[in-house]
């Protein structure tokens, strides 16, 4: 029974990288790092694919947008319910 090993992604990062130095085999890389060499095939293809979005400005601005338009509903939400509940609790009082 294989177990599949969860990988960080800055070990992913840095394996990908040293593959696409070119300064070692693949073999040798697999060996290096104890990975497969499909995984470093997929990991090295990502890398190259992907590798553009860290240069972004659009990744970058539209995640934390999206996350201050969900804070910013949550605490209207939230403002409206304590009103709500000052103003009952403090009749029944």
């Amino acid at each position: 029974m294989s177990v599949k090993k969860k990988h960080a992604p800055a070990f992913k990062f840095k394996v990908a990288l040293a593959a696409l130095r070119g300064d070692k085999t693949s073999a040798q890389l697999c060996s290096e790092f104890g990975v497969a060499s499909s995984q470093l095939y997929n990991w090295k293809t990502e890398l190259l694919e992907r590798g553009a979005e860290v240069f972004s400005d659009k990744r970058r601005e539209t995640a934390p947008s999206d996350e201050v338009e969900k804070l910013h509903a949550a605490i209207g939400r939230l403002k409206v319910e304590n009103d709500f509940l000052s103003k009952v609790l403090g009749r029944s009082q």
